[in-house]
């Protein structure tokens, strides 16, 4: 590994700190987005029952206690039960809009690593046909396959490697940003159907004042 390095020249370095960087963002992301989601079907299903009974307060203290950007979408409403519809709708509309950034953080690094180390690689092959030619000139004209090869032999391996990281970092982001959707899917869903709930349990309570 370390005498592929070495043949790839400088660049090659560069590459494999790409690589590293590339790796520890993915990884980061990966398990931050593991924490962040919830199962919000069930979540939902024992605060409706909750509401249903009038026992908000419970349901704020049993979404306070679970974790993850849905649940803080949840705590945004339950704080402020007995508020409008459109009130609510935009508490938990910012609540959501607050969450995205802390999703997507560090994902632009990964996009740029996998449009770059490409480039890289590109220049590394450039680089390395030059130094063929270079020598190539040198000699008259006249060169042995041994000194051709080692500028050819460079500008493959930094092509390879920077190819070998772009892809994995491509797939590495669309499978991270994908996850980040369905988290964003969950807010919306936990958004509208708290409303719901919150909105509904009021117009009972009136239905009960009035009757």
């Amino acid at each position: 590994m370390l005498e592929l390095l070495q043949k790839g020249g400088p660049l090659m370095w560069i590459i494999l700190l790409c690589s590293v960087v590339a790796l520890g963002v993915f990884f980061e992301r990966l398990i931050f987005l593991h924490k962040a989601s919830i199962r919000v079907g069930e979540l939902l299903g024992g605060l409706a029952l909750l509401i249903h009974n009038g026992r908000v307060d419970e349901a704020l203290a049993e979404s306070s206690a679970s974790h993850g950007p849905a649940a803080r979408v949840l705590q945004a409403a339950l704080l402020r039960p007995r508020a409008e519809r459109s009130v609510l709708q935009s508490l938990t509309t910012d609540a959501a809009i607050l969450e995205i950034p802390k999703l997507e953080r560090n994902l632009p690094i990964l996009a740029t690593l996998a449009y770059v180390t490409p480039l890289l690689g590109l220049l590394g092959t450039i680089l390395g046909l030059l130094d063929a030619f270079l020598i190539l000139s040198s000699h008259g004209g006249y060169a042995t396959a041994a000194e051709l090869a080692h500028g050819v032999y460079e500008s493959m391996l930094d092509a390879a490697a920077g190819l070998g990281v772009a892809i994995p970092a491509y797939i590495g982001h669309s499978y991270l940003t994908a996850r980040v959707n369905d988290i964003i899917h969950d807010m919306e869903r936990a958004g509208i159907e708290i409303v719901n709930l919150l909105v509904d349990a009021a117009d009972r309570r009136d239905d009960l004042a009035n009757g």
